[in-house]
């Protein structure tokens, strides 16, 4: 995880304030939190992240506040990959539906992890590259050619993929369309 964009009400005390409860877990794992402006003004962090789009490679993120779900899909579509992006929330939330529909990455979870972003896990085989791209195959093209995938990913339940593969679960694939 590069960025964690947290509601502004999981720092209300009458929701248990879920945000520095995460803030702390993620710190006792070792994980340097970055802030973003929000993060920053709300003292959720104490070193200011140097730029919104990052990929850190190692146990940092960057911790930003949102105040609705338009807010965050505007910040991942400006800030994002455009490769993995994942949203926690409770399995009938409609927001966590509302995320799966409207974000625009090549893979878009529901209370997954985003080390599900694997071509062998997606049953594609040996995984030889990555792309965010949009554009189609070069040389003559059929239908094919032109189309692109968008992966979703639902759990019922928060799942990791060490709880996969460990053979513990098994996965189900079914065609969206």
């Amino acid at each position: 995880m590069e960025t964690l964009l947290l509601h502004k009400d999981t720092l209300e005390a009458s929701s248990g304030n879920i945000a520095m409860s995460v803030l702390m877990s993620l710190r006792a794992a070792g994980v340097k939190c970055l802030g973003g402006p929000n993060a920053m003004k709300a003292g959720l962090c104490d070193i200011a992240a140097k730029e919104m789009k990052c990929e850190y490679g190692d146990l940092t993120c960057m911790v930003e506040i949102v105040d609705n779900m338009d807010e965050a899909i505007d910040w991942i579509h400006k800030y994002g990959s455009g490769h993995t992006e994942a949203i926690v929330c409770s399995d009938d939330s409609d927001a966590g539906n509302e995320f799966l529909r409207r974000v625009d990455a090549a893979c878009v979870f529901k209370n997954a992890s985003t080390r599900f972003a694997d071509g062998y896990r997606f049953g594609l085989g040996a995984e030889v590259g990555i792309s965010t791209g949009r554009i189609h195959a070069r040389g003559p093209v059929g239908v094919e050619g032109l189309l692109t995938v968008k992966y979703q990913i639902q759990s019922s339940g928060i799942n990791t993929a060490a709880e996969y593969s460990s053979g513990v679960k098994a996965f189900t694939h079914k065609e969206l369309m």
